[in-house]
């Protein structure tokens, strides 16, 4: 369900903005999921502690069952984002869940590598199947029924793990569960994410009062964690060095490559002018590398380390958004497949690799809470930077809109990303506005650019290091 979720939807969006008139509220779709999926992540991982891994995930799909029904049934943007939002409340527990059970089955660090391979198979599989269904969907049907497809999903996963799984002993029972901090962490995510949110569209004292107020709640959490019995994230993890580090590249990398999975299928749509079908194809080479690369690391991270495997990885992401932005606006769809394919196998080798070395890295008792943190600081990462790459978008397109003197307004541009409402536009206007719509999507890649080029500043270093 998460691996065709993530492509579905992508493959989605140009009709869902088109019939809920949302193109500008595109940060706000792909945020609040993620926003969902952030504040909940830690909470997951402590109710597996304190009530079983079963449970947890039990109920986390039910949430992320329940959040894709109100998708489908949604009658306006409003009502669609606040479903997505809890759909990603239920996907924070479903997906990082599994990675905690793995580490409690799985000792063996190069079988535990395997396993994460097979999982990434199953999610590279349904990466493959979500675009073409996806587009098949669109296309054929309506975008409703992209979110119905996980109901069958989502009670045959309950039913087998409810039947076959068996929870081992509640690692937390009989500690007090630490609703304060829990509490104040949520309040303060949720405050700062909203108003990462709010930039570009709201006033700028507004702006940093959140901000302000979200960090001063962050900080009270971190005061209430120092002296909780159990707390929601313990200190002592940022004292761990190699842990940090890890938990660093997977905030940068992953807010990097979330620009490419979210836009590069609108940019076949709005810019080539494909249909939804095709536009989720470019995902389709990207989740057959992503396994190769994660299958690859078993074999090669006692020869070549973590950080070399890391600057494989990021370089692969750096060559994709490279040669996207080298060809223009004028890139042909077989480039976008090839661009396509660098990002999975960059992401592939990354996250096998940090995924086991954030377990490695951190105190046995820690496995838990850093896996879920881990997970957290990737979807923060992916939230910020989603709101980011909306501002970035929404400047443009406004830009454009001013600079065409109310020949092309934002009614068009948003019909212009859905092939099928496309064809209605008066044809004079269409080069105009897939230049507007291109010049936001370049935007968007220079800035995915910059910090794929951070992280490799990063890494590099640390490599060169340990190979000497």
């Amino acid at each position: 369900m998460a691996g065709m979720d993530a492509t579905i939807v992508n493959t989605a969006l140009p009709a869902i903005t088109s019939d809920l008139h949302g193109l500008q509220y595109m940060g706000w779709i792909v945020a609040t999921f993620l926003l969902g999926m952030a504040v909940a992540t830690p909470l997951w991982s402590k109710m597996g502690e304190h009530k079983g891994n079963k449970r947890a995930y039990i109920t986390a799909t039910l949430l992320f069952l329940v959040g894709a029904v109100f998708q489908g049934i949604a009658p306006n943007i409003l009502w669609f984002i606040i479903a997505r939002t809890v759909m990603g409340i239920g996907a924070g527990g479903m997906n990082t869940i599994p990675f905690i059970v793995y580490a409690e089955i799985y000792q063996n660090l190069r079988k535990r590598a395997e396993v994460l391979g097979i999982s990434s198979a199953c999610f590279g599989t349904a990466s493959i199947i979500g675009p073409l269904l996806g587009g098949w969907i669109v296309d054929v049907l309506s975008w409703h029924w992209v979110f119905y497809v996980n109901v069958p999903i989502a009670l045959v996963a309950i039913t087998l793990v409810g039947t076959f799984y068996k929870s081992p002993k509640k690692q937390a029972a009989g500690k007090p569960f630490d609703y304060l901090g829990a509490s104040l962490l949520v309040v303060s995510l949720v405050t700062i994410l909203v108003a990462v949110q709010l930039i570009g569209s709201a006033a700028g004292w507004l702006i940093g009062t959140l901000f302000v107020v979200g960090l001063a709640l962050l900080f009270w959490m971190v005061r209430v964690d120092s002296r909780a019995v159990d707390p929601i994230i313990p200190s002592r993890l940022f004292k761990n060095r190699e842990l940090v580090i890890d938990f660093l590249l997977f905030i940068i990398i992953w807010g990097s490559f979330i620009a490419f999975v979210t836009y590069i299928p609108m940019w076949a749509q709005g810019i080539l002018g494909l249909s939804a079908l095709l536009g989720g194809m470019t995902q389709i080479p990207g989740a057959v590398t992503n396994f190769i690369g994660s299958e690859l690391v078993p074999f090669l991270q006692d020869r070549w380390g973590k950080y070399w495997l890391v600057t494989c990885g990021a370089a692969a992401i750096f060559i994709a958004f490279v040669g996207i932005l080298v060809c223009g606006q004028g890139a042909p769809f077989w480039m976008l497949l090839l661009m396509g394919a660098f990002e999975g196998f960059g992401v592939g080798l990354v996250f096998n690799i940090l995924q086991i070395s954030v377990q490695t890295d951190a105190e046995l008792r820690d496995v838990p809470i850093a896996t879920s943190l881990g997970y957290l600081l990737r979807i923060l990462s992916q939230t910020i930077m989603a709101a980011v790459y909306g501002v970035i978008l929404n400047q443009e397109l406004f830009r454009g809109v001013r600079m065409a003197h109310g020949d092309i307004t934002m009614q068009m541009l948003n019909k212009l990303s859905n092939a099928e409402t496309a064809s209605r536009l008066p044809r004079e206007l269409i080069p105009e506005m897939r230049r507007i719509l291109y010049l936001g999507y370049r935007n968007i890649v220079i800035a995915a650019i910059v910090l794929i080029v951070i992280s490799l500043i990063i890494v590099v270093p640390l490599s060169l290091r340990h190979r000497s």
